[in-house]
């Protein structure tokens, strides 16, 4: 009697280890898995600029992306859309973002407070998700200092302009009271020679 049992039992893991195979390759072949390739996962930027957030991310059904930012002053949700449906930007972004069909997104105008911590979800329909993550750093053009620079250079150059005119009105002067000596001088000697040759 125990002889038969376990050739039952033995079929019957066989049995399960192929349904157990083919339930795998069944679900390998269904449609599902995301993937997700941050090209530049640090942006350095200044205040004012436009700022490109690259991301390019496949799958084989429908995707949802969101994108949220996250600094010291708090996590905000940017946008969420469906490939080839909508698109939900939040107010606070309205008009400064562009989304794009490949997950990336364009920040327009950035200041201060952007920077930080970017997330993007990519979900499938199917379930499956995946994370990327971009850090931008803003930094601020000092324009006191390049206003010093420029107002330093314009009287540098003002400066340098008069004394170029002041040499070149003394160089002018100079020659007028040469060619006024020279000719005093061959007057005089004119008038000496003449004054000799009377008395001879």
């Amino acid at each position: 009697l125990m002889r038969p049992l376990q050739g039952c039992r033995g079929r019957g893991v066989v049995v399960g280890t192929v349904t157990l195979c083919l339930a795998a390759g069944w679900a390998l072949q269904t449609p599902g898995g995301v993937s997700l390739v941050v090209p530049q996962p640090n942006i350095n930027a200044t205040v004012a600029q436009n700022i490109l957030l690259s991301v390019e991310y496949s799958c084989r059904g429908a995707a949802t992306i969101e994108w949220k930012h996250v600094s010291s002053w708090g996590t905000t949700k940017i946008a969420e859309w469906k490939s080839g449906n909508y698109v939900n930007i939040s107010t606070v972004y309205k008009g400064r973002v562009t989304t794009f069909e490949n997950g990336s997104i364009q920040l327009l105008n950035v200041g201060m407070r952007d920077a930080g911590y970017y997330f993007i979800t990519v979900t499938e329909e199917y379930g499956t998700n995946t994370y990327g993550t971009i850090i931008v750093n803003v930094y601020e053009i000092i324009y006191e200092d390049l206003h010093f620079v420029a107002v330093v250079f314009a009287f540098l150059a003002g400066v340098s302009a008069i004394l170029i005119c002041f040499m070149w009105l003394c160089n002018k002067s100079l020659h007028l009271c040469q060619k006024k000596a020279t000719h005093k001088l061959t007057a005089s000697t004119t008038e000496e020679i003449e004054l000799e040759t009377i008395e001879c």
